[in-house]
């Protein structure tokens, strides 16, 4: 079943055409990754499926069945519920009906009036509950919230505290919950650590329903689509497969429309030639002969199809400053706290010159604060940070906070640098993508991505040989991330990076540090052999533990009650996820009993089951937490 589709779809805002005479249908188990470079349209097209933008030309018919779920990039939602009670707003109907439910019950059991019409209206409600799977949507929702990256307390703290990153996850959750077969997705990952990401991953990958989401993260866009749908040069094309197949398929159509052009422009100046040949004979077979190959000419001249002309693309490079020791970096025991919240501790680290490592781990453990530290803005509670030798860091900031809103781009860049001529700030910027008068905008005006371009131009101008950048890729589009890969390849100094772009890691990294509260811990590898390491780990930690090697500190009856210990909790931690996988296939069950027309009409059997399933989800939840806390 189609959900969407489009006939050629034109949208102009003046005289300016975004995109025209575009066509394409979206099928009810689609899966589409919408790319293109900021600017050329992209949630545009999004608010014109939503009807929040019109047409200029062309149709655009959507199917009656149809039901849009839409998570925008930047999301203004206010509310004084908490922060679960936020997410489960969603379920407003459902609530209602379980309101009702309650209250029947009630009525029933005080003997009220009119028993058959409450056992009727009970039956039909318990019928709608289960089909909008009542039962489980608590347990759902907390689910949901937890692997989106909030912890448990977290859950019941007011919404209206949260930041905008973490008000954009509540409102993925609610999106992802809100039962709409069609999800547009602007950018979802942004805001989102890389276990989460991952979780939003699996829950897209098992999505029943049809999506299609913007963004740049190519790793997430391999992972999760089937389609890709290229916005480029002011139309779409359609690709079968990933970002990766589209890749092969776009290149692969560009050879074939090149080797057509320069053959049919061959053939064309061969039937020239033979034109002006036969017009020199000039006789009248000659003329006639003329006259025919003039037509073939103008029908080869009708199909001709040029190949697309580059767009415009970051064009620059990185040169590090000469010299500086091979310890680039030495981290020992390093702690940092805010008052009496403790961040991390133990902290140790040492970069070596030329080394490439990205700095990963949840949201919150503290990155940004490292660097800081690094750079000397803030002082460590204990520990030595200490610069190798003639060391210059440059950073990156991923709020741009090195920028100011009042100058313009070439102010901002003049006043950094002074000792640049007019000329060779111009052609620092036009290898930004800044020309002609843009660069007099000023940086108040400026879009995520701009902003961006222009710290990279700033960083590319100064004279250092440690590069720190936090999160460089976000605001960038895929072109752009391209051209910053490329660039960093070729940098011949050391690069200290946080990111949670895994495309980007995977190919440029030669270690991965992975922090946490307890510290850092270096892995000599790309992004896939981390998650192999800690693949291996994780599986590790589920065997039963070994007794401890004596270092001499630890008697023989102690080492056997840590072993005991260990052995004891391992064997819990298998008992309760058996007992979680007994629980929720019970509950299963009663769903699907509950959904019998014959028990749902016996208010007795349908109230017991009913209990039973309320129990059911109490003890759930204390499953999970319990765990957890093993698991940990």
């Amino acid at each position: 079943m189609n959900l969407f589709n489009l006939s050629d779809v034109t949208k102009e805002f003046g005289e300016r055409t975004l995109f025209q005479n575009v066509s394409f249908t979206i099928g009810d188990t689609d899966k589409i990754g919408l790319i293109g470079a900021n600017g050329t349209g992209k949630t545009t097209l999004f608010k014109m499926l939503l009807e929040q933008e019109s047409v200029s030309g062309g149709e655009i018919f959507r199917n009656k069945q149809t039901r849009l779920g839409y998570l925008e990039q930047h999301t203004n939602l206010s509310s004084d519920k908490t922060v679960l009670q936020e997410a489960l707003s969603v379920f407003e109907d459902v609530m209602e009906m379980e309101a009702e439910l309650a209250e029947i019950a009630l009525q029933i059991e005080e003997n009220g009036s009119d028993l058959d019409s409450l056992t009727r209206r009970q039956h039909a409600l318990s019928e709608a509950f289960a089909a909008r799977e009542g039962y489980t949507y608590q347990n759902r929702t907390r689910s949901a919230l937890l692997g989106l990256g909030f912890t448990e307390a977290e859950l019941s703290a007011p919404f209206a505290t949260l930041s905008g990153g973490q008000k954009t996850r509540v409102a993925l959750c609610r999106l992802l919950l809100s039962g709409a077969n069609l999800l547009l997705l602007d950018e979802p990952t942004n805001h989102l650590d890389l276990k989460a990401i991952d979780w939003l991953e699996a829950f897209l990958r098992d999505y029943k329903g049809a999506f299609c989401l913007i963004s740049h993260d190519r790793y997430f866009l391999d992972k999760v689509t089937n389609r890709t749908f290229a916005l480029e040069y002011g139309k779409i094309t359609v690709y079968e497969g990933n970002y990766t197949r589209y890749l092969a398929l776009k290149a692969e159509n560009e050879k074939v429309i090149t080797r057509n052009f320069e053959n049919t422009q061959k053939e064309i100046a061969r039937l020239q030639g033979i034109v002006k040949q036969q017009r020199q004979w000039n006789r009248e077979k000659n003329i006639k002969t003329a006259e025919s190959k003039l037509k073939v000419i103008a029908k080869l001249e009708d199909s001709l199809q040029a190949p697309e002309s580059e767009a415009p693309t970051l064009q620059f490079s990185l040169k590090a400053k000469p010299g500086g020791g091979q310890d680039v970096l030495i981290l020992s025991d390093v702690s940092m706290s805010f008052g009496d919240n403790p961040l991390f501790s133990h902290a140790n680290l040492t970069v070596r010159k030329g080394s490439r490592i990205f700095l990963l781990g949840p949201n919150g453990c503290g990155k940004t604060t490292l660097f800081k530290l690094i750079l000397g803005a803030l002082s460590p509670k204990s520990g030595d940070i200490r610069l190798g030798s003639n060391i210059f860091p440059g950073a990156y900031d991923q709020t741009q906070s090195d920028l100011s809103p009042d100058k313009t781009v070439f102010e901002e860049i003049a006043d950094a640098h002074p000792h640049l001529t007019q000329t060779e700030i111009r052609n620092t910027l036009a290898a930004f993508l800044f020309r002609g008068d843009s660069v007099f905008s000023p940086i108040s005006a400026l879009s995520g991505g701009e902003r961006a371009r222009v710290s990279l131009a700033k960083l590319m101008l100064s004279d250092v040989n440690f590069l720190l950048l936090d999160e460089p890729t976000n605001h960038l589009d895929i072109d752009s991330r391209v051209a910053l890969e490329q660039a960093l390849e070729q940098y011949d100094g050391t690069l200290l990076i946080v990111s949670h772009d895994r495309y980007f890691i995977n190919r440029l990294a030669h270690s991965v540090c992975y922090m946490t509260k307890d510290g850092l811990t270096l892995y000599h590898g790309n992004y896939d052999y981390f998650l192999e390491k800690q693949a291996e780990t994780s599986t590790q930690s589920t065997q039963p533990a070994a007794a401890p090697v004596s270092e001499g500190k630890l008697s023989y009856q102690e080492q056997k009650q840590k072993v005991a210990e260990a052995r004891k909790r391992e064997n819990d931690l298998k008992k309760t996820e058996a007992e979680i996988e007994k629980t929720e296939n019970r509950l299963a069950e009663i769903d699907a009993l509950l959904s019998d027309n014959a028990i749902a009409a016996d208010y007795e059997k349908a109230q017991v089951l009913t209990e039973e399933a309320d129990a059911l989800n109490e003890a759930l939840l204390s499953l999970y937490e319990k765990w957890e806390s093993l698991s940990e």
